[in-house]
């Protein structure tokens, strides 16, 4: 056996490599808290930008969908030019985007411009979801790779606790505008100290062909299907829907034909974790994300509370996200993530559940309860399912794992969203929200919960059907 070289033993060297691997975890979950932060504060913020800019329910839900449709649109994409160009290039590009537009959506002088903002801000948030979580895999060892993933994503819970707390704080006494300018001020202060930590360049995939054809069809699939959806049940809706479906198809299709495709259909055939995983994700952000958005609404129009007082109900759930997100990170480096994650889906079933029966009279107990209940579930599911998923891939597939993982989170938020600004057009209609249709709201924000419980149910099956992991070490 050859000697070790000097710098592979020299303490000095090694403690430096190993405080550098740990401010680049810190730096990349800073990053990663950010757009959850903008996320549950600007749900908080929606009755204020309504108010000031005369926007309806409905429209007042394209401030938070047009962020997340032209981000999931663009996922696969740059999860792909990430795997061949650097994933650390994309992700610089995309904290100065997601950056540069925080403070611009905070001087946006009408509804539709602060839309336009935000699908603008969801193309670098596109780049940092394709690339944070890869870069930490291709960062840290296999033996370490549940434990760091744990504490990114008690990062992002920490983001959905700090938005409520902070957001409705923010929007009642400096104003909704606040909350675009402070997330771009965190985002500048990352985006400087990334560029002089951040120096590794990954890039497996590198020489490889780029699919331009299938990108542009999956783009354009996606936002005709989400669009569609969220103006149903009118014609047109319908039309854009099925249009949606059919590109899916062909591009379905299209990909399981390249050798170099952005979507690896194969690896959704043959790996069962992977896809199981995936499916889990997907129902579990479907059936989860519009519950702040429905309950900001709840606690404001029929409960009648401040957003303020509405932050401190909210800032339950993502709280006990945070606290159980490392454990079970960790916890699914030594156990099968199979049973964590499908325990913890089980548990957020049931906060979804208990929220069905809201009504004028309900509690703030029985709210806070419910949502614990529901954010521990979910801080049971996320990191597992996670691991799971980026544990069972090679390496040159991480970014595309990475992804198609953010794609089916992406996805399931605009489904849940969606759903919701669905239920509102028909049983509200596309007025704005008074007095007098109170009643309705109430109505729809049960049947939201309904329909999220049922999803939720049905997703204890798809994460318990992935079998058990098979780590890839290659």
């Amino acid at each position: 056996m050859s000697p070790a070289l000097p710098y592979m033993t020299n303490p000095k060297i090694l403690m430096q490599e190993k405080r550098n691997k740990l401010l680049l975890l810190v730096l990349i979950s800073i990053s990663s808290m950010t757009t959850p932060f903008m996320g549950s504060s600007v749900n908080l913020a929606l009755p204020s930008i309504g108010k000031e800019f005369g926007m309806n329910a409905i429209t007042l839900g394209w401030v938070a969908t047009s962020f997340l449709l032209s981000t999931a649109a663009l996922l696969l994409p740059i999860g792909r030019l990430a795997d061949i160009f650097g994933r650390t290039r994309l992700y610089k590009s995309g904290m100065l985007i997601y950056t540069a537009t925080s403070f611009l959506s905070g001087f946006a002088i009408n509804g539709e411009m602060l839309i336009v903002i935000r699908i603008i801000q969801g193309i670098g948030a596109a780049m940092l979801f394709s690339t944070s979580t890869a870069i930490l895999v291709s960062a840290f060892p296999l033996s370490e790779r549940g434990k760091v993933l744990g504490f990114n994503v008690a990062a992002v819970y920490m983001g959905l606790s700090a938005g409520p707390f902070f957001g409705g704080m923010i929007t009642q006494h400096l104003g909704w505008r606040a909350l675009f300018h402070i997330n771009g001020a965190i985002g500048l202060v990352v985006l400087i100290m990334i560029s002089f930590i951040l120096k590794t360049e990954w890039a497996e995939a590198s020489g490889e062909k780029f699919d331009y054809l299938g990108s542009i069809v999956y783009a354009v699939a996606l936002i005709a299907l989400m669009y569609g959806f969220s103006i149903l049940p009118g014609l047109i809706g319908f039309i854009l829907v099925g249009a949606g479906l059919i590109g899916f198809l062909y591009f379905v299709t299209y990909e399981s034909k390249l050798s170099a495709p952005i979507l690896n259909i194969e690896l959704l055939r043959t790996n069962r974790t992977f896809a199981f995983s995936n499916l889990a994700a997907l129902i579990n952000y479907a059936a989860t994300t519009a519950v702040g958005f429905l309950l900001s609404f709840y606690l404001q129009y029929i409960k009648g509370l401040t957003p303020q007082a509405a932050g401190f109900i909210l800032v339950s759930q993502p709280i006990i996200m945070a606290i159980f997100s490392p454990i079970a990170g960790k916890l699914s480096d030594k156990r099968e993530p199979q049973l964590i994650a499908t325990v913890g889906m089980a548990l957020t079933t049931i906060g979804l559940f208990f929220l069905i029966f809201l009504n004028a009279g309900t509690s703030f107990a029985y709210i806070v309860i419910s949502l614990f209940v529901l954010g521990l579930g979910y801080g049971l599911f996320s990191s597992p399912n996670t691991n799971a998923v980026m544990s069972s891939v090679e390496k040159r597939y991480l970014g595309i794992s990475s992804s198609t993982l953010s794609t089916m989170r992406l996805s399931g938020q605009i489904l849940s969203m969606g759903f919701a600004m669905l239920i509102f057009s028909v049983v509200i209609g596309q007025v704005k929200i008074s007095q007098s249709n109170h009643d309705a709201l109430l109505l729809s924000i049960r049947i939201a919960f309904i329909l999220f419980t049922l999803m939720c149910f049905g997703g204890i099956f798809a994460s318990h059907s992935r079998g058990k992991l098979k780590r890839n070490r290659k």
